[in-house]
């Protein structure tokens, strides 16, 4: 796994940073006013900070941008970055700011000088979440190297509050990990193996195979891996922070580790993408790592169902029949709609079993979502106003884009099946929406739930704020903001 570079936090100290061989840091706000660490850089470069800073590309810059200044005079350092920043910053420019010096760094050791900054542990966060690499899969790949130092007036309270923020990044950096894997190396039975692996940090995994499905009904779940030669499981992961008698919190995720559409099949065009369509379920993943390691105060199960969708003598056809977990019957019009059939049993088993507090579901579930939402939101369904709006002013705190999408009975009539109790499609019009109608339909009257379907955010083709092109590990911090707003009251 993708580990976070070192960060370490001091008390700032000029002749360590004169002698610094890698790369220094400082802030200067726009009107060019510069705290004492900061003073110290300018008076050791013979005022070449000062010069930088009262030039137009430094006045060009925006908020949280960063200029650097190579190979100064009077220092060992390789370059001082020098980022426009005010002291008061919020907290979208702060981790920006991180994610500046992210960029900047490439291999080098570097030492940032933040004197007083305010909610520093927040530019720290940036810069943790955009220093990600991942080159597992590369012959000569080259995981990031070198360490941060962050040098502040008052470095055991940055520290401190720097550390669950730390937690939520390697909670990320799974996502963007177990994302980002191909395929025939995150194979169902690898996927499953890498969850329980975090029992070592105090989650408590069971694993339940085929057998075990069949013996609990979710027929429907079976039905998308029947045509792959690798097993279908679906792992639970408890996290049980608060008192015992406290229902958790649900967390569902659609662990599809390949999808070529069943005897559906896709297009050859883009296909390729389709190893992320595990993303849901690597979210899942994520939080609860995040969770473990920041010893959240709340109860939270997160179940995944983890298949493949493949094509095969035995692989499920358009026009099959199918039950669920629940009893009702779905009629397959396509198998390409595979993700909610995978999720509705799982959905069924996590109310039956653990009679949660309300439900999330999150799956990389339709490309209509990507039509009508593009790359910058997920699409929210939710049938409990509170729970959602809990969770979009989480979404908005933590700057990952979510949209509330409409749902109404007028949708579930796009649903209805000659011979069944439903079809797994609604055709084209509205997908995204249906798709939500179809797993509302598996949600117990009274429970709070939300869909987040996440199409468009879990990979993207070029970089982000806090993340380089590919995986975005987008929801762990959300989920993290609304388990910590809302569940923890410590």
């Amino acid at each position: 796994m993708t580990t976070l570079t070192p960060m370490s936090f001091a008390q700032t100290d000029i002749d360590q940073a004169k002698t610094h061989a890698g790369r220094v840091a400082i802030t200067v706000d726009a009107s060019g006013k510069m705290n004492a660490g900061a003073r110290r850089i300018n008076k050791l470069t013979k005022g070449a900070v000062e010069r930088l800073v009262n030039g137009k590309e430094f006045a060009d810059l925006s908020a949280g941008d960063a200029i650097s200044l190579g190979y100064p005079s009077g220092m060992d350092a390789i370059a001082v970055d020098v980022v426009k920043l005010e002291n008061n910053s919020d907290v979208t420019t702060l981790r920006k700011a991180g994610a500046a010096l992210a960029k900047r760094r490439g291999d080098s050791d570097l030492l940032a000088l933040l004197g007083g900054l305010r909610k520093a542990a927040e530019l720290c966060f940036g810069l943790a979440m955009r220093d990600y690499t991942f080159e597992d899969r590369k012959t000569n790949g080259k995981p990031r190297k070198g360490a941060v130092t962050i040098m502040c007036t008052n470095p055991e309270a940055v520290e401190a509050a720097a550390a669950p923020l730390l937690a939520i990044a390697q909670g990320a950096f799974m996502t963007r990990d177990l994302t980002n894997e191909p395929a025939n190396v995150l194979t169902t039975t690898e996927f499953a193996d890498r969850l329980a692996e975090m029992e070592s940090i105090g989650l408590k995994v069971e694993i339940l195979d085929e057998a075990k499905l069949e013996e609990l009904g979710m027929r429907t779940l079976l039905s998308v891996g029947q045509g792959s030669a690798s097993p279908s499981y679906v792992v639970v992961m408890h996290w049980n922070g608060a008192e015992k008698t406290v229902p958790p919190l649900a967390l569902v995720g659609k662990g599809v580790v390949f999808d070529t559409g069943g005897i559906s099949l896709k297009p050859g065009v883009g296909m390729e993408d389709m190893t992320m369509d595990m993303g849901g379920a690597g979210v899942v993943a994520g939080v609860m790592r995040s969770l473990a390691l920041r010893k959240s105060k709340a109860n939270v199960v997160g179940l995944v169902g983890i298949v493949e969708n493949m094509p095969s003598s035995t692989a499920t056809r358009p026009g099959d029949v199918v039950k669920t977990m629940k009893g009702d019957t779905v009629e397959i019009i396509n198998t390409d709609a595979e993700g909610r059939l995978v999720l509705c049993d799982v959905l069924w088993y996590a109310q039956e079993r653990f009679n949660p507090t309300g439900v999330i579901v999150l799956a990389t579930l339709t490309g209509a979502t990507i039509i009508g939402l593009g790359h910058e939101n997920a699409g929210v369904f939710s049938n409990d106003d509170t729970l959602c709006n809990a969770f979009l002013k989480a979404a908005q705190t933590e700057g990952e884009g979510a949209w509330r999408m409409p749902m109404g009975p007028g949708y579930d009539k796009l649903l209805k099946s000659r011979i069944a109790d439903m079809k797994n499609i609604g055709g084209r019009p509205a997908g995204s929406v249906t798709a939500a109608q179809f797993l509302k339909r598996f949600i117990k009257d009274g429970t709070p739930w939300i869909h987040l379907d996440i199409a468009g955010v879990a990979s993207v083709k070029s970089e982000t704020t806090l993340a380089p092109a590919g995986a975005t590990g987008w929801g762990v911090a959300a989920l993290n903001r609304l388990i910590s707003d809302t569940l923890e009251t410590d």
